[in-house]
């Protein structure tokens, strides 16, 4: 918890960290998480390769996560490629080591999975899967939400109806996709609170470090890029420790208005940066 300036009230800060995809880069993510850990985060997010492709690799760092760094961790799980029987497998492996977050999504179709593969998977969303989680065991289970709404939903909306449909089915806790206006978080929370979504609400804040990292992110995302954003990549496209500086100073900013406004979780997306994420923290808390 860190201590909200304005208001005295506490509030969650968690991030998110992913596997790397070679395996003697583990050590990597080992000494980044060490780094993290200082911090005492309410909980460190571990991602989770499309179709459960680094899913191994998952459930052992946020073992790491549980057991070496003292931190509760939280395991991403995503619905597409999975059956009963990888479900289960995997639902006793995190809880046999401890885990006791996890993060239901979709998840992105797999490059190796074919389009008819892909139309008769058996779990075709989230809330497929978030029923045998909570049936399984006693897990404290997270969705994800968009501030803009999900880049395939018709409208905010139905967006909305289905994200109600997700927490009523058990869910405690939303992530919130990446967003740069905080104005489209504040609108967001106001349709939360109309349509009766009680779920704690943790804001998901991406430092944008590198000028050529908005791009991916708001392809995957569907993210709106304000001016002053795009000003500032724009600005420094040549000075990548001046864009470094800027993208830290632009996030630190963007949760101090959070934290006027009430807002009870922040979870940094921290490109497994600790260096990062340090800055960012005690920017924040000082």
């Amino acid at each position: 918890m860190i201590k909200n300036k304005y208001t005295n009230e506490q509030v969650e800060f968690s991030c998110e960290v992913f596997p790397p995809r070679r395996n003697d880069e583990m050590y990597d993510i080992f000494q980044t998480l060490d780094d993290i850990s200082t911090l005492k985060p309410d909980y460190i997010s571990v991602t989770y390769g499309a179709g459960g492709s680094n899913s191994k690799k998952t459930a052992k760092i946020a073992a790491y996560i549980q057991h070496i760094c003292e931190v509760e961790s939280l395991a991403h799980m995503t619905a597409v490629g999975m059956n009963p029987e990888s479900l289960e497998a995997l639902l006793n492996e995190l809880k046999t080591k401890g885990v006791k977050r996890i993060l239901a999504l979709r998840g992105d179709r797999p490059r190796t999975m074919s389009e008819e593969e892909y139309q008769n998977r058996y779990y075709k969303y989230a809330s497929d899967i978030i029923p045998e989680i909570k049936k399984y065991g006693d897990f404290k289970l997270y969705a994800a939400c968009y501030p803009e709404k999900h880049p395939e939903s018709m409208d905010v909306e139905s967006d909305i109806r289905y994200l109600k449909a997700k927490v009523d089915l058990g869910v405690d806790g939303l992530i919130t996709q990446m967003f740069f206006d905080n104005e489209k978080l504040y609108r967001f929370m106001d349709q939360l609170d109309k349509s009766g979504i009680t779920a704690s609400l943790h804001a998901g804040i991406m430092p944008i470090t590198r000028v050529n990292q908005l791009g991916t992110s708001v392809s995957l995302s569907g993210s709106s890029v304000p001016s002053s954003l795009s000003n500032l990549i724009a600005k420094y496209s040549d000075d990548p420790e001046g864009m470094k500086q800027a993208g830290i100073e632009f996030a630190v900013n963007q949760i101090d208005d959070l934290l006027k406004h009430g807002v009870k979780g922040i979870h940094l997306y921290s490109m497994n940066k600790a260096d990062v994420t340090k800055e960012i923290y005690e920017a924040i808390v000082g």
